[in-house]
């Protein structure tokens, strides 16, 4: 089915093009901006009329009287009057909220319009280190991209998830050297766990072989020497030790399955592309650097220079992409991964969602793609984010100093969710109970750190992000299980539209802005602010607390009344539902 527009999409064009009949004919097109918004005086404002007033070098409501007068006869105005020095307040019609609720309610995407140019999006995102646990700061990178990509695929376009992962360098010698010489490190013990039993387990041994080869790393200088040639076998291709690599990259694999399945996020196999993906293109990333002039040798080093990047003393800091030993860092493998995604993804956007403590480096690297012909201009972006802070507000750590394990608070938030859920539950189970714990949970823990603008550092504080007061996922969940209650007692009754009706000023704030998700979802894939997003679900169960408190569904006055407020429910749930799916979020039935 075709989108459905919103009111307020419907009046801007109305006024838009009143406002083009009210004013000389060479007046430019781009003046012609009504500036229509939600207002608390009607149900819109446009105050468009005093920025074209003054440029025309008019009074501003003489104008506003004008344009009201070039206003076609149509449903959707059931008034407008000029107020103050030249605003149009405008009241619609009840009838055509309805009429244009009940085209969303009849699409199964609730009118949500389609990109009209979808392309290519290759997003960069979670990115963990092969043999080390998840932490924290893996868990907004996670989130943001998986809520981005989610939102993204909503509105058409082809998203391609990479998952960057550190599977490549030289604490890989390291680690492979101390497997030869202890071959059962990494024996599987016969487990008949679950998924995350298999997880820890994985861990649990990746942990020992780190810490023990470390260990021996520091104190044993003939095994840091034989370490240091496995490094140059792994890059060579010695088949033993690519087979002994290939071992601790899938046992990472299985502890990452892991975390992500306790985080409620899909990640396929084949979205984890690692660093050694782009191993062997990266000779001929330095030849190509090299040869056009783009990179030059400095010190041994092959570094490319920007005259706005400058260190404390003055002196221009290059983005270095060989190492004066012929080594490579961390520039040379994104400058491959970005002609990868380019040329054989044929990506038109590609997304890095990465902690904003890297902006430089991702600025340096994108403008050298472009100087290099790699990258069309405005093609690439990072979505930087801030930090988790403890309650303390600095960076969450543990007591010791630590970064907190992501499993760790994972389960800490299921606990806090299991007694707010058992405190409400009426007739749940245990199991029902567990279940719906680990929903609201992963829920409180996603939803805090998307309701921030994801530049914004925010505190990581579990007693507000499972309350059932203010601004969390909590909220909204207990607000779509009560609309949900209502149906289950609602016998035969159905949702049915009665255009006809008055609605009630409840029934109206409610109706107007379930008329706004469409316009909403657009604005938020198209500046990837997931944060918007949360904003209008909260306010969306907001406005359903005085409609259910004011507003009798199943004691309504009259069948029609009862019908149309049960259709105000469904809409109302069917919106929350989908809105907090593209947020990666549950919305159990019953809490």
């Amino acid at each position: 089915m075709a989108s459905v527009p919103s009111l307020a999409a419907t009046l801007h064009q109305c006024l838009a093009e009143a406002l083009s009949a009210s004013v000389p004919q060479e007046t430019p097109a781009d003046w012609l901006d009504p500036m229509l918004r939600r207002s608390d005086r009607a149900d819109f404002q446009a105050n468009g009329m005093l920025a074209l007033s003054k440029r025309l070098k008019s009074n501003p409501r003489e104008l506003a009287g004008t344009v009201v007068e070039s206003i076609p006869a149509n449903e959707e105005i059931a008034s407008v009057e000029v107020s103050g020095p030249g605003f149009l307040n405008i009241v619609v019609s009840d009838a055509a909220v309805l009429r244009n609720l009940a085209a969303r309610s009849d699409d199964e995407r609730l009118g949500v319009p389609y990109a009209e140019s979808p392309g290519v999006t290759v997003i960069d995102y979670s990115q963990p280190n092969v043999a080390k646990e998840m932490h924290v700061g893996h868990l907004r990178s996670t989130v943001i991209g998986d809520a981005v990509t989610k939102i993204l695929e909503h509105r058409g376009e082809t998203v391609v998830r990479r998952h960057h992962i550190g599977d490549w360098g030289t604490q890989f010698g390291m680690l492979i050297q101390y497997l030869i010489e202890h071959p059962h490190e990494l024996d599987h013990a016969s487990d008949t766990g679950d998924g995350r039993d298999e997880g820890e387990a994985a861990m649990a041994r990746l942990n020992r072989l780190y810490k023990d080869s470390r260990s021996l790393f520091d104190s044993d200088e003939e095994f840091k020497a034989r370490a240091r040639d496995r490094v140059v076998a792994l890059q060579a291709g010695d088949e033993e030790t690519r087979r002994l690599w290939h071992k601790i990259v899938d046992e990472s694999k299985t502890y990452f399955q892991a975390v992500y399945e306790d985080l409620d996020v899909e990640i396929l196999d084949k979205d984890i592309v690692g660093e050694s993906a782009y191993n062997d293109d990266l000779q001929q990333v330095v030849k190509d650097l090299e040869s056009s002039g783009v990179a030059v040798r400095s010190e041994g080093a092959l570094c490319v220079f920007f005259d706005d990047v400058k260190g404390p003393d003055g002196t221009p800091t290059p983005l270095i992409v060989q190492k004066s030993n012929g080594g490579f860092g961390y520039a040379a493998t994104d400058l491959a991964a970005i002609r990868d995604r380019v040329g054989k993804l044929q990506a038109d956007t590609i997304l890095y969602v990465v902690d904003a403590r890297q902006a430089l480096h991702f600025r340096m690297v994108f403008e050298t793609a472009r100087r290099a012909g790699w990258l069309p201009e405005g093609a690439a972006r990072q979505l930087a984010f801030g930090t988790v802070l403890g309650k303390d507000g600095k960076p969450f750590k543990t007591r010791e100093g630590e970064s907190v394990r992501l499993v760790d608070l994972l389960d800490e938030a299921k606990q806090r969710a299991a007694v707010v859920v058992r405190e409400k539950a009426q007739d749940l189970t245990e199991e029902e109970i567990q279940e719906r714990a680990a929903q609201v949970g992963i829920g409180a823990v996603k939803y805090a750190d998307l309701s921030n603008s994801m530049t914004r550092d925010y505190v990581f504080d579990l007693d507000r992000m499972v309350s059932l007061q203010g601004d969390t996922s909590v909220y909204l969940q207990y607000a779509y299980a009560r609309v949900r209650s209502i149906f289950r007692r609602a016998g035969e009754l159905r949702p049915q539209v009665h255009p006809m009706l008055a609605l009630e000023p409840a029934e109206r704030a409610l109706a107007l802005h379930l008329d706004e998700f469409g316009d909403t979802l657009t604005a938020v894939a198209e500046n990837y602010e997931p944060h918007k997003l949360a904003a209008y679900l909260y306010e969306l169960a907001t406005l359903f607390g005085p409609f259910y408190e004011n507003c009798p569904v199943l004691k309504a006055d009259s069948q029609q009344a009862a019908e149309n407020r049960l259709f105000l429910c469904d809409l109302t749930a069917r919106t929350l539902r989908e809105g907090m799916t593209l947020l990666g979020i549950r919305t159990p039935e019953r809490l």
